[in-house]
């Protein structure tokens, strides 16, 4: 009988995430009961927010458990079904966890399972930008950042799942948008290829000085991934009545000293500024309005989608710390079956 191979916690990570921290459990396929489908994952998105939910601390969600399988968001194809909703065949996307098999209520609200067409999009592109990476984008940047025409938008992990899409839609906006990622090849492809206006490269050049050359009038919306010392500078560059929108911190979720606050918040007293966070579960009930913009916008060739695409379930502990340490090009993607 196949068996369903699993990643679940096996300790509370310190700093970056260790071998140790897993356990990899094989567990037979048991039988369906009425009302249950069996999803074959195809691939899981590997996101910085799982460093988080590891943690045993009061969040937005309850932390993963230990000896829980990890969580993560998913595609797959439902290969056994007995429930009407989901036929044999069917692609879904929804909460399978780091696992080869997910298996239960086809109405399980912690799964939220939705079909997707591969036809009309790469299966990757819905793990992206017509994924959560992409409500985040869209629901963070309209609703929280209220960009208006014109205006300046800074986007640092620019060339990340979220940021790429941040720019790109601002750009649909009619907004200048200035990227910030690390390295020249990721700062030449925000500005050649998804057409940002200019792109900051953290790795080689000063932050500061970039802020002044390419953001002369000032930052009107600053749509931060990575929170520290790059927020501390964005915030000494920012308008009257500027929106930060806090989307993440990835270069604090390793920390194993306190979490680094901005030094310059008083900047948002004296701008009369404003810094709210984005979840992107607020937004659930209004995910086909982000899906059908951003589908849109795709069909037509206005915005782009880049994955990063690594292969083998095995490989999930190293390719998870991929995002910490600045090594994935896109959305990072995890391959566990080719169908």
């Amino acid at each position: 009988m196949e068996t369903n191979l699993q990643f679940r916690l096996a300790a509370r990570p310190v700093g970056m995430v260790k071998d140790s921290d897993w356990q990899q459990a094989e567990e037979p396929l048991r039988p369906l009961a009425d009302g249950e489908i069996r999803v074959k994952v195809l691939y899981l998105s590997l996101d910085p927010a799982m460093r988080g939910w590891m943690n045993d601390s009061k969040s937005y969600i309850r932390p993963v458990a230990i000896g829980e399988v990890m969580r993560a968001g998913g595609v797959g194809v439902v290969v056994e079904s007995q429930s009407p909703r989901f036929a044999v065949g069917d692609h879904v996307s929804g909460g399978t966890g780091v696992q080869r098999y997910w298996t239960g209520a086809a109405d399980d609200r912690s799964a939220s399972f939705h079909k997707v067409d591969p036809k009309l999009a790469p299966l990757t592109t819905y793990l992206n930008t017509l994924g959560m990476p992409g409500m985040t984008a869209y629901f963070g940047l309209t609703e929280v950042g209220l960009p208006k025409l014109g205006e300046t938008v800074v986007v640092s992990g620019a060339a990340g799942a979220v940021g790429q899409t941040v720019g790109q839609v601002a750009k649909q906006l009619g907004c200048r948008v200035v990227g910030i990622a690390g390295g020249k090849e990721k700062c030449d492809f925000v500005v050649n290829e998804l057409g940002f206006d200019a792109c900051i490269d953290y790795k080689n050049d000063s932050v500061r000085d970039g802020l002044k050359q390419h953001c002369p009038q000032g930052v009107d919306v600053y749509f931060d991934n990575v929170g520290g010392d790059i927020l501390d500078t964005v915030l000494t560059r920012i308008n009257m009545k500027a929106r930060i929108v806090i989307c993440g911190a990835i270069s604090q979720y390793n920390n194993t000293t306190p979490v680094k606050g901005p030094s310059n918040y008083l900047s948002l007293l004296v701008n009369r500024a404003r810094m709210e966070g984005i979840v992107v579960f607020d937004y659930a009930d209004r995910y086909q309005i982000g899906v059908a913009a951003l589908a849109g916008w795709l069909k037509d060739g206005k915005i782009k989608s880049k994955e990063d695409v690594v292969s083998g379930l095995e490989r999930f502990p190293e390719a998870l710390n991929m995002l910490f340490e600045g090594k994935n090009f896109g959305k990072l993607v995890l391959q566990v079956a080719t169908s």
